[in-house]
């Protein structure tokens, strides 16, 4: 497994803090907590973009805006979409 650089929440800038945090609030309610958490509770893969932070707000926040609940697509939609983008290219979901 490669390994990348991240920096954590304890010795991010103000920069990076606010870009975590601003991708995290566009979040479903659903996504509250990583699967994968880094030691600081994070997800990991959100970390491995913390030191590009526009790249990482940019990446995450636009993932969030698909997700909202105010779109007319259900999240019981969304899963089936992703669980079938996902089988469509052999990868693990």
């Amino acid at each position: 497994m490669a390994w990348i650089r991240t920096i954590s929440m304890a010795e991010a800038d103000e920069k990076l803090r606010d870009a975590m945090e601003g991708q995290k609030a566009l979040y479903p309610k659903e996504y509250a907590t990583p699967v994968h958490p880094t030691d600081g509770g994070g997800a990991l893969i959100v970390a491995s973009h913390s030191l590009i932070p526009d790249a990482l707000y940019h990446a995450f926040a636009t993932f969030g805006v698909l997700m909202s609940p105010d779109l007319p697509l259900s999240r019981r939609q969304h899963e089936m979409i992703t669980t079938m983008v996902s089988v469509t290219n052999r990868c693990v979901y």
